[in-house]
């Protein structure tokens, strides 16, 4: 297990550069960060809806900073990371959603693949040595969903623009490892930079459209069945604290070893943890205490991988990282989230953050 002590002693007093901070994985990474005592700049777009769990959370009165921008503002972007001189770059900031890349694929391969070029050649002129990670997606690997888990080796590609504009992406991050971030230059430019791809995140405080928790929590909210178009799709489902806690272990680790991890990581759930949407949409529903679901496959919707899975295996050889929670105990305490009408969001955050992280206080 992760100590907090070793977190903090990584983190306090830090200067960390956070983009999307008010999106969903964004707003508990700041809890987090501001927890262990950084100094956070977040830099991102308004949150989207007014129940968006970042204006929940009082995100503001987190950050150092927080500048509302855009990743294609390239001059804008360059002047507030390098001006803050970040120890830490945490690139979350994405458009995310697969049938929102379908409807503007144009604004997705800029904001996906052009933003992080974006965030790369700022970070070459920060001033001192400075660690990034650049989260992607699971959905880099090009898929021919026979059920064989993706490692870091496979090939890169992808059917929706979503997938291809991460795809992209990573390209993009592995040729500014070795032509400007290169672990045998070290020395000159100081910066370790590195790749992570995560599963299909859960969590509390998630309102995104056109996510599976948070479509039952709508239904839940309006009494009226959840509907599945894809039940028997399989994803790698982790609660959104296991890839938080990695790429904070990773980025720490990197400050000790900053020429070794100069590299791309998966992190996801135990290759036998599997559950359909069906199977999580059951045990949501009987979490919570209520609720019901409809199978209604949608013929024309835009096309899905159904099939999905991630090889963790080089990040528990290399870091000794290890997912705490299995897809069960996730959906358990996703639920418990949001059928907790007696804390704040911010309280119910920072209890799962604290159990998370073994933190007795």
């Amino acid at each position: 297990m992760v100590s907090t002590d070793y977190l903090r002693s990584a983190y306090a007093g830090k200067r960390v550069f956070l983009t999307g901070h008010t999106g969903f994985k964004g707003a508990w990474m700041l809890q987090i960060l501001h927890w262990l005592g950084a100094d956070v700049k977040g830099y991102a777009l308004a949150p989207e809806k007014d129940n968006d769990l970042y204006n929940q959370v009082n995100g503001n009165d987190l950050c150092y900073a927080s500048v509302e921008g855009d990743l294609r503002d390239l001059e804008k972007l360059h002047g507030e990371l390098v001006r803050f001189n970040p120890h830490f770059v945490f690139h979350l900031a994405a458009q995310s959603l697969v049938r929102r890349s379908y409807e503007q694929p144009v604004d997705t391969f800029m904001v996906n693949t052009q933003g992080t070029v974006h965030i790369l050649n700022a970070l070459r002129d920060v001033q001192q040595p400075c660690v990034g990670l650049m989260i992607t997606t699971d959905k880099v690997y090009q898929n021919p969903e026979r059920g064989t888990p993706f490692s870091e080796d496979d090939k890169l590609g992808g059917y929706d623009p979503y997938s291809a504009s991460k795809a992209a992406a990573e390209i993009v991050i592995e040729s500014y490892q070795r032509s400007f971030f290169n672990s045998a230059d070290y020395n000159k430019h100081k910066k370790s930079v590195a790749s992570v791809r995560a599963g299909n995140v859960i969590g509390g405080g998630d309102f995104a459209d056109d996510r599976i928790i948070p479509d039952i929590v709508r239904a839940l909210e309006f009494d009226q069945p959840v509907n599945l178009r894809n039940p028997n799709s399989i994803r790698p489902w982790q609660h959104v604290l296991e890839p938080l806690g990695a790429y904070l272990y990773l980025a720490a680790k990197m400050t000790e070893q900053p020429q070794e991890y100069i590299t791309a990581f998966n992190f996801g759930p135990n290759q036998e943890d599997m559950l359909t949407v069906e199977e999580l949409t059951k045990i949501f529903i009987q979490q919570f205490g209520r609720g019901s679901y409809t199978i209604t496959p949608n013929q024309d919707a835009p096309h899905e991988a159904k099939l999905l899975l991630l090889d963790s295996n080089k990040a528990k050889q290399t870091i000794g990282w290890q997912p705490k929670l299995d897809a069960r105990t996730a959906i358990h305490w996703t639920a418990d989230w949001y059928a907790d009408r007696k804390h704040t969001a911010y309280e119910k955050c920072m209890m799962q953050v604290k159990e998370y992280f073994g933190d007795l206080s």
